[in-house]
């Protein structure tokens, strides 16, 4: 660390869900490493409850990605006037750097990969690593985890015990009409990604199976996704009904689960809920699997070609293992 313990601390993180819900691994981290500091997260309103939901943040700025020149320089007369003593980078990217440029000539200690940085992540082969492992190395290279675990797949889970364990009634699978034990399908993604998704009539036969062993399923998504569930007969549609609060503790709950490589998937298993994740070429497991307490992956390219058989037989072992 350089200079004094900081006083004010800002986080960066304005994205996507899935790069959120493994960013509350850091986030704890950099608030066990400044226990008296005041902490802000900078971030985007979708994700702006989440943080604020959070024991680690102290206050939210949800204008973290501001479209017009005006509102960039906006933004950076609001950091310039808050005064933050540190800046923890999490989201490494153009934007960030312009922010790092822009704070000149009294920059805040800055950790990250912006040129000039003073606590920079040091590691030129960064891109290679899990988003997990990339940021605890980068916390170790801010000197605020010595100890920091090493290797793929060794970095602790994002901790989203404060969604689970709370009080609030509608968390219960019940609320839902959910009986136990249940799995949860995702099988949406992003729409200019097609190639990431496994096939809705594979989506769909994988329920009827998974009914036809005595659980209940439910699909979990955004309203986008209503087309999508209601291919999926044997399914509950839970698509745009549910926060991501609720996601996470239906995940906590959930005897398996099965979803591509998108937001939700992560949510539900940092949730708690083993989890089948399905990949394509279209993105690295190795760099953005999700991370909880039982996460399995299998990958074919195209998607398409990866059995309706084999993925069952895969979460009939999972729940058997749980």
């Amino acid at each position: 660390m350089t200079g004094a313990d900081p006083r004010k601390v800002l986080v960066i993180k304005t994205g996507a869900l899935g790069d959120v819900v493994l960013a509350m691994t850091p986030l704890k981290r950099i608030r066990e490493a400044h226990p008296d500091a005041e902490i802000t997260v900078l971030t985007t309103k979708p994700f702006a409850a989440l943080f604020a939901a959070s024991p680690w943040a102290d206050k939210v700025d949800d204008d973290g990605r501001p479209k017009s020149l005006a509102g960039q320089l906006g933004l950076v007369g609001r950091l310039r006037r808050a005064g933050y003593d540190r800046i923890y980078d999490l989201q490494y990217n153009d934007r960030t750097a312009f922010l790092h440029l822009m704070l000149w000539p009294n920059r805040p200690d800055w950790n990250g990969i912006a040129p000039g940085a003073r606590l920079p992540h040091r590691n030129p082969n960064w891109r290679s690593l899990h988003a997990l492992e990339r940021h605890v190395e980068q916390l170790e290279h801010a000197g605020i985890w010595p100890d920091a675990p090493r290797g793929p797949g060794s970095a602790p889970a994002p901790d989203l015990s404060f969604l689970v364990d709370s009080p609030r009634p509608d968390l219960t699978p019940e609320h839902f009409g959910l009986e136990r034990p249940y799995a949860l399908l995702v099988p949406g993604g992003s729409a200019h990604r097609p190639g990431k998704r496994w096939p809705v009539e594979h989506y769909a036969a994988a329920a009827d199976s998974l009914r036809g062993e005595g659980l209940d399923v439910a699909v979990i998504g955004g309203p986008i996704e209503t087309p999508l569930a209601a291919l999926i007969p044997a399914a509950t549609d839970l698509t745009g009904r549910t926060d991501f609060a609720q996601i996470a503790a239906l995940g906590a709950r959930a005897a398996v689960a099965l979803g591509n490589d998108t937001g939700p998937t992560h949510l539900i298993a940092a949730g708690g809920a083993p989890t089948l994740a399905l990949f394509s070429n279209d993105s690295d497991p190795a760099r953005s699997a999700p991370r909880g307490r039982r996460v399995e992956v299998l990958r074919r390219d195209p998607l398409a070609e990866l059995s309706v058989d084999t993925v069952v037989s895969a979460l009939r072992t999972m729940i058997d293992r749980a």
